[in-house]
């Protein structure tokens, strides 16, 4: 019965290690959604924050920015409801970040500060006016808002393509039927407009030089802003610690 004891004694320690392992594990696991959790909340609050305490006033620049604010913090709002993994908090904090972009942008057209630095999209930013006439519709894309350019785009990929941030004259990189020009219509105003804005030196940033080449590196990456890329970290930093945005 002895040469039965040690062997059992052994399996029984192995097996309280191994459970206590999935235990440990299974607490790591809880802390890192529960940190991820209050990471979203933060950046969903302070959106929140920042839409609510900013007007548009006369600017319709200002306007849309805080309308497309509010759009993203609904979105943040209902992806925090339902989320229950590492990856779907992960993708509630960064629709409330793509929102405060949309806030800085507003603050921006209302002659405001506008406020900390955000992750730059590698696709760059307008720095010159470009504009183009597409099927006898002029659209038009400037570094800074006005009459004319009303609509903000932070920077991303529009199927596959490199749309640097800045202010146009109306939102042609959405599909839906509502933006007015639909899959076909993007791609040619991205040939018209986009590309020789590029070619030209009117865009700076990631994409200045070469574009196409950094475009077919990444292979493409979503549609509207929501699934582009900011070539930055929004879970690691803070755009303006305990500072007003």
């Amino acid at each position: 019965m002895a040469d039965y004891a040690l062997p059992v004694a052994i399996v029984l320690v192995l097996l309280a290690v191994f459970a206590g392992f999935i235990v440990l594990g299974r607490k790591a696991a809880a802390r890192r959604l529960a940190d991820a959790r209050e990471e979203a909340l933060r950046w969903y609050e302070r959106l929140g924050g920042q839409t609510m305490n900013l007007h548009g006033g006369d600017s319709l620049a200002a306007q849309q920015a805080l309308v497309d604010a509010g759009e993203r913090y609904n979105a943040a709002g209902a992806q925090l409801d339902r989320a229950t993994t590492l990856r779907q908090y992960e993708l509630a904090g960064q629709t409330a970040v793509e929102g405060l972009f949309y806030v800085r942008a507003a603050r921006e057209a209302l002659g405001m500060d506008p406020g900390p630095e955000l992750p730059e999209s590698r696709t760059g930013r307008l720095k010159e006016r470009i504009e183009a006439d597409v099927q006898g519709h002029r659209y038009t894309a400037s570094p800074t808002p006005s009459n004319r350019t009303t609509h903000y785009y932070p920077g991303g990929y529009v199927e596959g393509r490199p749309v640097p941030s800045g202010w146009y004259s109306e939102p042609w990189w959405r599909t839906a039927a509502a933006s007015g020009v639909g899959m076909l219509g993007a791609m040619l105003v991205f040939d018209a407009l986009i590309s020789p804005g590029f070619d030209s030196g009117a865009v700076e940033g990631a994409y200045a030089d070469g574009f196409a080449d950094g475009a077919a590196s990444d292979g493409g990456a979503g549609g509207d802003y929501g699934g582009g890329d900011f070539g930055g970290d929004f879970g690691g930093g803070d755009f303006g610690g305990g500072g007003d945005f």
